[in-house]
């Protein structure tokens, strides 16, 4: 199973990240997270999408061959960054990639509550017409005080967060499985 990851943050030492890398690597047995470099798009440009910039085209085409995206979002001033924003404008423009392909959301910060706020109008972004992913129901992973719980090498250290996000990440595997197996029989 192939899954694309756009991480919200351009931040050299990203707790963003470091839990996507984690993630990558505790996950590779059963799934290939290849994380987008979403930093390098330009702004997104209507006057440019119909004959968009190369990178654009590249990051496109690895959405559609991908079975599900991981999107990481910080949380800044209560809402998602900018870049993640623009990206999801890039891919779902003139050909909407982003269209029922399976997501799921993750989200770290230093403050308790994790990411809700950030993650929560994610989701209604994601729920946007030319968007329209398929956000896993049910299962939000907000890692607040993540600077207590990660080692300085981007390890979770906090065995309750690991066994959460093994549980979601578990349940998002079957789910893309579902969904993947869902449009092949049609």
């Amino acid at each position: 199973m192939k899954i694309v990851a756009m991480v919200g943050s351009v931040r050299r030492e990203s707790y963003n990240m470091k839990l996507v890398r984690y993630m990558q690597e505790r996950y590779s047995s059963e799934v290939e997270i290849e994380i987008l470099p979403i930093n390098e798009l330009p702004f997104y440009n209507e006057d440019e999408e119909l004959n968009p910039p190369e990178l654009v085209k590249i990051l496109r085409e690895k959405i559609k061959e991908s079975d599900g995206i991981l999107f990481a979002t910080p949380e800044y001033n209560a809402s998602i960054p900018a870049v993640l924003k623009n990206a999801i404008d890039w891919f779902s423009k003139v050909e909407p990639v982003l269209v029922n392909k399976p997501a799921m959301i993750v989200g770290a910060s230093m403050g308790v509550l994790g990411t809700v706020k950030a993650q929560l109008h994610l989701r209604e972004i994601l729920n946007a017409k030319n968007v329209s992913t398929r956000i896993l129901p049910g299962n939000e992973v907000y890692v607040g005080s993540v600077h207590q719980k990660i080692d300085e090498y981007g390890n979770l250290k906090d065995e309750a967060t690991i066994q959460f996000i093994d549980s979601v990440m578990d349940q998002y595997i079957k789910w893309v499985e579902r969904t993947v197996e869902f449009e092949t029989s049609y």
